[in-house]
């Protein structure tokens, strides 16, 4: 099953999130995804250039996280 959540990376105090499209039953330790949909940073708002691709996804029956959706509501 595909999922499409978050991912932080960055250092300390300066997060930075990337939206990612998962398979939730082959989580390995090395983080592996399958597609970055976008970059979110506490200093710019959500910038997807792969909505098409988002939509297709959801259509096929990937599980969007709750948080994911909030910030895609906005």
């Amino acid at each position: 099953m595909l999922k499409i959540r978050l991912k932080r990376y960055g250092r300390k105090k300066k997060a930075i999130y990337r939206i990612i499209i998962i398979d939730s039953r082959k989580k390995d330790a090395t983080g592996g995804h399958w597609k970055k949909l976008a970059s979110i940073t506490q200093t710019t708002r959500i910038k997807i250039s792969t909505s098409q691709l988002l939509k297709k996804r959801v259509q096929e029956g990937a599980q969007i996280s709750k948080t994911v959706e909030y910030l895609l509501k906005k």
